[in-house]
């Protein structure tokens, strides 16, 4: 979609709406960031206000990239239904936003931020959209990406794509805002919506939550559906819950978790917890947290911060097992290589299944399109990774199989499994990683922080992050990962912190950030 008709499809409202750039303005918007709205109606004019002045004017955060022209209709139908006293969950009528690589039926494109999908409507919804509509949610609209989740060059700036540009930190607008679900945890931040819904792969849902002092979950794979989203790695990938708060993440966990016949690897999940009735300020209390100072950022200020955090988990009951012996990772190149011939394999199955009417159908017809439209397509940086990821075999290949069993061998049984299991452990916690970076389109994400994401990712095991307050006046958070299907207890753990803690602060969308000249 053109952004003209994104300006169009906000018709008179923008038009109503102060358009002030003062940062007075920005932070007397956001203090005001959740509604007290009764209806569903209500609750998505204030944000459709809020989207205006802040997302396309103001410090043009740029985090949604389409909205749905037919929330309006929806939320007066879910509006009526609760009159009547009928409500189909306890998220009848909330207003959620969904990353633009997850498919949904309707008269929004799905594209995952490419042209070469621009326009292009999925042929049906995706197994948790289905959920989302289900549970009385409207899905107010899709929210940028960094293009392709990542997946397309060495060097990416995140944040960025070709349909819908560079979405913007509300902390400090210089700096980037990580990826790939980069609008999904913006537009929370913002308060443009209730929550949302990430994807992930490696970081996409914890890294983007953390830098914009948000909650965000990767579950274990198999917890929610793959269905629907536009693939890298059937190992890897999950959606995940993007919210304010703990609470609101559990909540949202609830309606789209569970098995689905299309998804292979949800047949084996265990039924979802109830968890919000899981949650509990005392949780804490008793628990064995191991500590993976491993992956600490060797930043002064942010590992301080941190142990600020530390601290009060051992005042909340904590048992602290510091450190535990899980090494830095070293299987980065077999990571990378699962996923460059699990996307080549995947996405033309997408594509034929979501759609088979768009103009590219392989892995092979998308570079093509990439070069075709370079101007447009790759401004910043090109598609390194797209054009190995081609010239792979398929996955049979001895190089494959040996990369997915070095990935397993690394993450979890040398990982994740035998440290959780050898310190009898409930979770493990570390930075989920630093603040964030200054944008560099030319040098790309060159300034980001390791970060904790890659042995859940690469394990398939649930990772939960909670603001941890903030740092020369950006967000850090702290990971909570634990052993598979454990989201109801790491959860529980996350909202005993939080509860305790209150450390999250409201964006003030300054320009930019004080810091040290390293840093800048």
């Amino acid at each position: 979609m053109q952004r003209r008709r994104f300006f169009a499809s906000l018709g008179l409202l923008a038009a109503a709406v102060s358009t002030k750039n003062t940062p007075a303005f920005a932070a007397q918007r956001v203090r005001d960031s959740t509604t007290t709205a009764t209806t569903a109606a209500g609750a998505l004019r204030h944000y459709l206000t809020r989207i205006a002045a802040l997302d396309r004017n103001g410090p043009r955060l740029n985090s949604i990239i389409e909205l749905n022209p037919d929330a309006a209709t929806i939320a007066h139908t879910l509006d009526a239904e609760r009159r009547t006293g009928q409500t189909r969950g306890p998220l009848h009528g909330a207003i959620v936003v969904v990353k633009d690589n997850i498919a949904t039926g309707d008269r929004m494109s799905t594209t995952a931020g490419s042209l070469a999908l621009d326009g292009v409507r999925a042929t049906r919804d995706a197994a948790l959209i289905g959920k989302l509509r289900d549970a009385g949610v409207v899905i107010a609209g899709k929210t940028n990406l960094s293009e392709w989740a990542n997946i397309r060059s060495t060097h990416p700036t995140s944040g960025w794509s070709a349909r819908g540009g560079l979405t913007r930190n509300p902390y400090a607008l210089d700096r980037n805002t990580s990826g790939s679900s980069a609008g999904s945890a913006v537009a929370v931040a913002a308060g443009l919506a209730d929550m949302a819904i990430g994807t992930e792969t490696d970081g996409s849902i914890v890294s983007p939550a953390s830098i914009n002092g948000v909650v965000g979950l990767k579950p274990t794979v198999g917890c929610v559906s793959r269905d629907g989203i536009v693939p890298i790695s059937h190992t890897q990938d999950t959606a995940g819950p993007i919210a304010r708060t703990v609470t609101d993440a559990a909540r949202l966990l609830r309606v789209i978790a569970g098995s689905d016949p299309r998804d292979p690897a949800t047949q084996d999940a265990p039924p979802p917890d109830d968890y919000v009735a899981a949650l509990d300020p005392n949780a804490l209390r008793g628990a064995r947290i191991g500590v993976a100072r491993n992956f600490f950022t060797g930043r002064d200020d942010v590992d301080k911060q941190i142990e600020r955090a530390l601290a009060q988990l051992v005042v909340l009951g904590a048992e602290l097992v510091d450190p535990v012996d899980l090494p830095k990772v070293h299987y980065e190149a077999a990571e990378q290589a699962v996923l460059l011939y699990e996307f080549r394999h995947d996405l033309p199955l997408w594509l034929a299944t979501f759609a088979p009417h768009a103009p590219v159908h392989t892995l092979a017809d998308v570079i093509a399109f990439n070069d075709a439209h370079r101007t447009q397509e790759m401004p910043y940086f090109g598609q390194e990774q797209f054009i190995e990821a081609q010239g792979l075999g398929d996955l049979d290949s001895d190089a494959y199989l040996k990369a997915l069993a070095a990935c397993r061998k690394g993450a979890r049984d040398d990982g994740l499994e035998r440290v959780l299991r050898d310190n009898r452990l409930d979770a493990i916690v570390a930075p989920t990683g630093g603040t964030a970076w200054l944008t560099d389109m030319l040098r790309g994400d060159g300034g980001g922080d390791d970060g904790f994401s890659t042995p859940a990712a690469v394990a398939g095991y649930p990772h939960l992050t909670v603001p941890a307050g903030m740092v020369r006046g950006l967000p850090v958070g702290l990971s909570f990962v634990g052993a598979p299907w454990s989201e109801a207890r790491l959860l529980a753990m996350g909202y005993a912190f939080e509860q305790a803690t209150q450390w999250r602060r409201e964006p003030r969308f300054v320009a930019h950030t004080a810091m040290p000249s390293s840093e800048r």
